[in-house]
């Protein structure tokens, strides 16, 4: 769990400013490549609980695929605030979820669900108050492309580790996940970065040039201090 105020601090700000954070601390892959949301305008932010398809293979499937598989058992143990994080290999052959069991996600409370695959049933899935987040469409079920595996183990989604507790933050631009040691200083100097952004910004729209303005200079930094004064009034 984080805090009321770390909480609100990640959904003030982008997911491309946390990413920047991030790597500043020296973590450089924590951005998902290549998944949208379904639907715009929603934020998501919670805890990773993080789900592997392997590829299909017809014994494996016929033993781990059928009834209470990974899938369904990991979807009905979200508790409020989880983030399913579906390992899919990138695979857009056939949905990894559909409308039924995001729905159930989202009766237990979910904030969220990100896949590194398709999805089915993606008209419903936009319509759904919960924000998810995929690589492509189809209207297929697992079929023969996955098998749903095991899960609450690290996974690869998108081509980034995600560990089960990893904080995950959605906006319209996309997915960032941020390691759960880090989030609450992350948050903060997320904020603080955005905050003389916006100064910076207000240079710029005056027309000045971006020599000294964009990094901002030390001998700005006064300048900087009494807009920010101004700004907190």
């Amino acid at each position: 769990m984080i805090d009321e105020e770390v909480a609100a601090a990640l959904d003030s700000v982008a997911t491309a400013t946390l990413s920047y954070q991030l790597r500043r601390r020296g973590i450089q892959n924590t951005f998902l490549t290549g998944l949208r949301p379904l639907a715009r305008g929603r934020r998501m932010r919670g805890a990773a609980r993080t789900l592997r398809y392997t590829a299909f293979r017809q014994d494996v499937f016929d033993e781990f695929g059928g009834g209470m598989n990974a899938q369904k058992r990991v979807i009905d143990t979200l508790a409020p605030g989880d983030v399913l994080v579906i390992e899919a290999r990138g695979e857009l052959g056939a949905g990894t979820i559909g409308d039924i069991l995001a729905l159930r996600a989202q009766v237990c409370g979910a904030a969220g669900v990100v896949s590194d695959g398709a999805a089915r049933d993606t008209p419903a899935l936009a319509e759904m108050g919960m924000p998810v987040y995929v690589a492509g469409a189809h209207g297929a079920v697992l079929g023969e492309k996955h098998v749903p595996m095991d899960f609450d183990l690290p996974i690869t989604c998108a081509g980034v580790l995600v560990m089960p507790g990893d904080i995950v933050v959605g906006d319209d631009e996309g997915v960032v996940v941020i390691p759960h040691a880090l989030v609450a200083e992350v948050a903060a100097d997320a904020v603080a970065q955005e905050r003389e952004e916006r100064f910076i910004a207000s240079r710029v729209e005056r027309g000045e040039q971006l020599d000294g303005l964009y990094p901002l200079a030390a001998d700005r930094r006064h300048e900087y201090e009494s807009w920010l004064k101004g700004e907190e009034e």
